[in-house]
């Protein structure tokens, strides 16, 4: 399973980004402490990640999806279970 960090800018006032966060939280596995910021883990690539949340959004939108499987990561400021599911989940051997 692969760690992915998915950000984006909803730039489209008046559209309905429900099916964006369904879709999300449809990987089953996931991180979701900062706005616009997920951490979700899934078993396909970061293209058919962009791909299938793209579905959802608009051309004016803004989308990034970067492998993070097993890179170096360090945080401050999260509650206790923000912080926790980061340890639990990023640092990982």
């Amino acid at each position: 399973m692969a760690m992915m960090l998915v950000s984006f800018d909803a730039n489209t006032q008046g559209h309905s980004y429900d099916r964006l966060i369904d879709a999300l939280e449809g990987f089953g596995a996931y991180w979701h402490c900062l706005d616009s910021t997920w951490l979700v883990e899934t078993r396909m690539s970061i293209s058919q990640v962009r791909d299938s949340l793209w579905l959802h959004m608009n051309p004016a939108d803004e989308l990034l999806v970067v492998d993070v499987t097993g890179a170096p990561a360090s945080w401050v400021g999260f509650t206790r279970e923000c912080g926790d599911w980061l340890r639990d989940n990023l640092h990982r051997p």
